[in-house]
Parts: structure tokens; sequence; C-alpha cells
């Protein structure tokens, strides 16, 4: 069977309707990739439509409200020196207001970097190396943080708290103080290049596991974010409304950000945190149409679900993915809610969105290619094609919808594309004999607990500080709940007596509290090497999967 790729075109009809007109009122045809004009015009088409909901609060808010803000954040943000390619940083909460500086800064042609706001001073200054913002803005408990970081790197950085605090300029100050009243029919974002301008900077560790920020250009979003809707038949609105559970440093979040004011759908969200009975609580209040979601974070909703008695009926649509996807998983949620599609997705921050199309595919498969990118499995070792159907080989990608490279970061850029161009994925994958794609496992070293991302080297870098450590190299153990649990397999020096909790509490006084070794600390006498010397981490993960069994300790990730 020749390859072939599932999905419509009415998705891209729609999107194309909408773009022509944002064209023939600028009179730029690159525009129709401008993702600050795109949402700005789908902002007028519908003033009165409910964009956002905080379901902590119970607070909702109109395009209408969105967009007067966005203009007022637009204009203080010119009047404090902010301009076009500057750097946006947000580290919150999902409440309201932290859409507003997320809208506008496309509006303005900023690349705007949401991040994990749970980092400390360590991980925030080298955070802030690579993105280098100009403007920060977080809550109040961690302005003296982002402070601390900005000041070890000598950046001249613009921090401002949406809650009040005594030490930074607030976001209510700020927008009282410098903003102005623009009427939304005459306010008009910044021209741009949409091809080479960026939109995101996704945090990403990669294969290296040092910090790093995927850029996504305005054109690569536009192109890539459609797609994940390419089985619906009505647009606008496919779905109503969609459940947000992660934070906006995650693209299953940020997809959402970027689609719902074109696609017209509504965003149920929380400043809260997203604990299983606060979820539960929201699918009963809101019946959400739509939700993205980890396999982890999922299982803990569905076990929730099941003790309080509850389906989750009220979901037209589930797309599943970042880490493998249990067969289990997925035939429980189709037993509690039949009419339920759910999908087993994979996508990359560098991609922006999924890279495949998965609906109809066979249970485990990740589904048919899409069609705005061209597609490779690569032998390892040999960098020959994979042709043969069912074995395996590492993903290669080509297109407009990847990403244009590391911000800031050359070298890593060149380790991540092939000299013809080709991205290279780092995960292995085979397909079947129908071009069904089928995900096997991560070449990447990332960790993922629960709705975190945890770099193994960066932890190891943390480990190796302690003088009595001679090596160090860290693994995950699987949890049902919480996706992966650290652990530290730890090479004592020559001469020292070292406990696992000095090496626990050495991270706990450097790491924040997602990045903690809750699989524990083993001591090994050496760590097993590839037949090239290099580490061999998959046998180091074999060794404390095998310790685990034998200790047959039960671990508490929360």
């Amino acid at each position: 069977m020749a390859d072939q790729y599932f999905g419509n075109n009415f998705v891209h009809m729609y999107v194309n309707e909408l773009t022509s007109r944002v064209v023939a009122k600028t009179g730029i045809p690159s525009d129709r990739f401008h993702l600050g004009k795109i949402i700005l015009q789908s902002l007028r088409d519908d003033p009165e439509f409910v964009m956002q909901t905080d379901g902590a609060t119970g607070e909702s808010e109109t395009n209408s409200s969105v967009l007067k803000r966005c203009i007022r954040c637009v204009t203080s943000l010119k009047k404090l020196g902010v301009k076009k390619d500057d750097v946006l940083v947000l580290l919150s909460p999902n409440h309201l207001d932290q859409a507003i500086p997320f809208y506008a800064g496309w509006f303005m042609g900023l690349p705007v970097a949401p991040a994990d706001r749970t980092m400390g001073v360590y991980e925030l200054k080298g955070f802030f190396d690579v993105t280098k913002p100009k403007v920060v803005f977080c809550q109040s408990e961690k302005v003296q943080d982002i402070q601390k970081a900005i000041e070890l790197l000598g950046l001249d950085t613009i921090v401002i708290s949406f809650d009040k605090s005594p030490h930074s300029l607030s976001f209510k100050e700020m927008m009282d103080k410098h903003g102005e009243d623009i009427d939304p029919e005459e306010f008009q974002a910044v021209d741009i290049d949409p091809e080479d301008s960026i939109a995101l900077l996704i945090s990403t560790s990669g294969t290296t596991g040092l910090p790093k920020a995927a850029s996504l250009t305005h054109k690569n979003l536009v192109i890539s974010g459609s797609y994940p809707f390419s089985f619906f038949t009505k647009f606008p609105s496919p779905v109503t409304s969609a459940l947000i559970t992660s934070p906006l440093m995650w693209l299953s979040t940020i997809i959402h950000y970027m689609l719902g004011p074109y696609m017209k759908y509504s965003r149920i969200q929380s400043s809260a945190e997203p604990t299983p009975e606060h979820l539960v609580y929201l699918i009963k209040k809101y019946e959400p149409k739509l939700l993205v979601n980890s396999p982890t974070m999922l299982a803990t909703i569905v076990k929730e679900a099941i003790e309080q008695d509850y389906d989750l009926s009220s979901f037209d649509v589930i797309f599943v993915g970042g880490s493998a996807v249990p067969p289990e998983l997925v035939a429980q949620i189709r037993k509690m809610t039949p009419r339920t599609i759910i999908n087993d997705t994979y996508g990359m921050s560098e991609l922006g969105s999924l890279a495949f199309q998965c609906v109809g595919a066979p249970l485990g498969s990740c589904g048919k290619r899409n069609g705005h990118l061209q597609y490779r499995l690569v032998d390892v070792d040999t960098k020959k094609d994979v042709t043969e159907p069912n074995k395996c080989g590492e993903l290669w990608l080509k297109g407009p919808g990847v990403f244009k490279g590391y911000y800031n970061n050359p070298e890593a850029t060149r380790e991540s594309f092939a000299s013809d161009g080709w991205f290279m994925s780092g995960d292995m994958f085979y397909r079947d004999e129908n071009w069904n794609f089928f995900f096997v496992e991560r070449i990447k070293l990332l960790l993922k607990y629960k709705n975190y991302q945890i770099s193994p080297v960066e932890l190891e870098a943390v480990i190796r500080q302690h003088p009595g450590v001679l090596d160090v190299a860290v693994t995950g153990v699987p949890d049902p709940e919480c996706g992966d649990l650290p652990v530290a397999c730890v090479v004592p020096r020559p001469g020292y007596e070292l406990t696992a909790d000095e090496i626990k509490d050495l991270v706990k006084n450097k790491l924040s509290d997602t990045k903690q070794l809750r699989g524990g600390v083993l001591f090994l006498k050496e760590l097993p090497l590839t037949p090239s010397t290099k580490l061999h981490r998959r046998k180091v993960k074999e060794i404390a999967i095998e310790s685990l069994a034998n200790n047959k300790k039960m671990i508490n990730c929360s």
C-alpha cells in the first residue's frame, strides 16, 4: 500500500477563509501566517464570545474584554521600553490575567516564553541565560527569586507581578499607570515576517539535558496548529469548550491558547492547583468537550472519576500523549464513555503540534502522517532509511511545521538536524503495512513527572557537586500515576562514606520540588557503559527498576 495521510480539508478551508480576510484588510500577503493579526481579527469577529473561564473563581471573560486589556498591555509595555523581538517570559498559574501579556506579545512581535513557575534561583538563572528576557510576568512569591537570577546574569529585565508585590510593579499598576485605551477597530498589530519572526520559545532539554528553548515561528504554528482538528467537519467551533489541565509551559495548553480564539471554543481553566479532585469538579460543573492530556494525568482523572462514581461522557474528544500510552488506559476510558473519541497522539515542542493524525488508527498507534510534513524512519547506527514495515528507526521530519532551531544555541540546532535539513526527533518508531506509525521509546533522556519535565543531566550536574561523588547517572522508574520517578545511581569516591540522605538533601537545596529523587538513591561500584565507552542509560534504567522490584518498597510520589 502506498504511503498516505488521514484527514479532510474542512479545517484548512476555514483557516484559509479567516486568514484571507486578514490579508484583505492589511494588504500584506504574508499576514495569513501572522498569529497576532489572526487572533486580533478573531477577537473582533465575535466580541461577546466567552473566551476563558477560571473554574477556581467562577469568573469568565469575553473576547471584547480580553482585547481591550491586551491593548492596554501593549501600550504599557511600549512605554516601559519593550520593543519588537524582545523576549517576554510568563511564569504563572492559569488565571484569567495570564492570557493578556501572552496575546499582547504576539501583537507586538515578541517571542513569548512560558516557563515552569516552580523553578528556583538556580534553574531560573539557567533559563534566563538562554532566553535573555526583557520582561517577566510572574506571581509575587517568585519576584525575589527572579530578581536574584537576573542580577546574577546582569540582565536589564523588567519584572511584573500579576498580584500585589512590594518588590516589583504589579500588573494592575502597570495597566493603570501606563496603559491607553485605543478603539479595538483602530488598533493594529506590528508588522513582522511570519516566516522568520519567533512566536514561541518552548522549554526543552532535548537529548543533552541542558536548558534549551525551541524557536517556533508564526508560520510554523499557523501551518501546524490546524492539524489536530483535521478530522472535524464543523467550523467554527468544532468543539464548544476545552478543559485545561496543564501549565502554560506545556504544548498541550499552548495549543488551546493559540487555537481557541480562531477556532472559537472556550477554555475552562483554573488558577487553583490541578488536583484530580479539582479537575473532576471542573468536568462535572462545566462539561467540557475536549481534553488534551498526558497518560499519567489522565490516569489520575479516571481514577478520581471512578471513586466519585462519575463518567467522562461530556467529552467528545480526548487526545492523550506525551509519553507511551498504555492500551489498558484507552480501553478503560472507552468502557466508561463509548461515544468519546480517544486519540493516541504524538507531538513535539519542536513541531508546535501533532506529528500524526490518529483517528481510525489501530490501538497503540499514533496514526498516519499529516500532509504538511515529510517523514523518514532511519536506522540509528547505519543512518540508512528503514523501508520495511515493523522495523524500528528514528523518526526524521521535514517541512514548514518544523521549528526554526534552538534559541541562541546554534550548536544544539546543528546537532538536531541532518546535513540535508531533516530534523532528527530522537524517538524510535515503526510502521505497519498500512502506514500506521507506532511509538516505541524515547532516545531522549527527558523524564516526565506529572506535568513537569525533568532533565537527568541537570540532576547529575547538581549531584556531582558533592565531593564524595565519583560518578552519577539519573534515570526514572515508572509509576502509573506520576510518570517517571527520578533515581540517582551514584558511584562513591573511594574513602567517602556517602548516605542517600546526603544526596537527596543536596538536590532538595538546589532544585525545585518537582525534580526531587522520589525514586531513591542507589550506590553502585561502577556505571554500565556501551562498547564505545558511553554511559549505557538503558542498562542504568534496568538496574534501577530491578532494584526497586527487589526491595518492593512503596513510593509516595506526591
